[in-house]
């Protein structure tokens, strides 16, 4: 195995190419580097490169000095070259791999901190500063989204609920639930979507969203009124907001990681995150607490909550509709008990809605001409 002339060569250290004479031996490449002598790359250590501009050429690299390169271009070297060495096509090996895994362990865990710990932290300080008209836009906008991204085409959107007697029958259940209610940071509005979603949750500035689908599974009119106090008793504590300032937060941290995180996928992650809130078991237990009170103050009975509960776990089973939404912290079983209990000593109670009123709530996705 013989072969000689002339290679240019790289060293990795300096961006200028250099003219090299080779010979190519049994042993290697002995290269001989003007001012420097020669230098011997042993064929074991040899590894090809390829050199997508000009295919015909063999440029190789060294498994000790991965920056160097040595372009050959005489066919009777390459051909000696690649008779002789074996592992011309193996990979190269990997350094500093520890180091690498321990910066990359370093990173994940950076990135949970921040979007575990940090982010929550200041969302909760953020939700009691925020001004409550940026509060209520938030709301505003967030479902606007939902009306787009719940809708069967996105060029369609969720419409609004707005039968008159309908509205009139929710406003006269808010009212009386609010008469002896506690002050909020925000007026409560109340928007029924037309979609046949069993559900109902709170978004930022006050606003609270029920489907049809809830109207229409739910049996008499105090259900729906135990359903909005518990609700409610979010919108006091401004639980919709930290969910809200979490998610945003999370999605800033994770596009700067991942990349452009802010589009579509991030707005349907915030959506999901709002209606089915996945609120700490602290949080639930505050909404029960001053949803009852309020239910008792305004004379009518907690129970309702525990018996729609039974109506969707009998539909749905545990795991679906409103009943996942409520049932996470703590258990639904739970939580019909504490309901029930609390009106086990109400001497006195009233519907939440006439026979009239609540037909009409139900049907206030009906239009005038249906």
């Amino acid at each position: 195995m013989s072969a000689q002339g002339f290679a240019d060569f790289f060293d990795g250290k300096q961006a200028s190419v250099r003219r090299v004479g080779y010979r190519v031996e049994t042993g290697g490449i002995v290269l001989d580097i003007p001012e420097q002598g020669e230098r011997l790359w042993p064929m074991a250590a040899l590894r090809e490169i390829g050199d997508q501009a000009v295919r015909t050429n063999l440029v190789l690299t060294l498994e000790d000095a991965p920056m160097s390169r040595l372009i050959l271009t005489d066919k009777a070297a390459i051909g000696a070259v690649r008779s002789g060495a074996k592992s011309l096509r193996k990979g190269m090996p990997v350094r500093g791999l520890r180091a690498v895994l321990g910066w990359a362990v370093g990173a994940v865990a950076s990135v949970a901190l921040i979007v575990l710990v940090l982010v929550p932290i200041m969302a909760d300080q953020l939700a009691r500063i925020l001004p409550a008209e940026g509060e209520r836009a938030l709301g505003e906008a967030t479902l606007g989204q939902i009306q787009t991204a719940l809708a069967d085409d996105f060029s369609n959107f969720v419409p609004i609920c707005q039968n008159p007697e309908g509205l009139d029958a929710m406003q006269t259940m808010l009212d009386r639930l609010m008469a002896t209610g506690p002050a909020l940071p925000h007026d409560v509005t109340v928007t029924v979507l037309d979609h046949d979603m069993v559900n109902a949750f709170a978004l930022p500035g006050g606003q609270v969203v029920f489907f049809r689908g809830m109207l229409e599974t739910a049996t008499d009119p105090d259900q729906i009124a135990a359903v909005l106090a518990h609700e409610i008793g979010h919108v006091a504590a401004r639980d919709p907001t930290r969910i809200a300032l979490r998610s945003a937060g999370s999605l800033g941290v994770l596009g700067l990681v991942f990349g452009d995180f802010a589009g579509g996928a991030a707005v349907l992650f915030l959506v999901e995150q709002l209606i089915q809130a996945d609120y700490t078991r602290e949080a639930e237990a505050a909404a029960d607490d001053l949803g009852i009170s309020m239910l008792r103050d305004a004379e009518i009975s907690p129970a309702a909550l525990g018996d729609l509960f039974e109506v969707i776990r009998d539909m749905y089973g545990d795991a679906e509709g409103i009943a996942a939404h409520f049932m996470s912290h703590p258990s639904l079983g739970d939580r019909i008990d504490k309901a029930r209990a609390a009106s086990e000593n109400m001497s006195v109670t009233t519907p939440s809605l006439s026979d009239e009123d609540w037909l009409a709530l139900q049907t206030i996705c009906n239009y005038p001409w249906d």
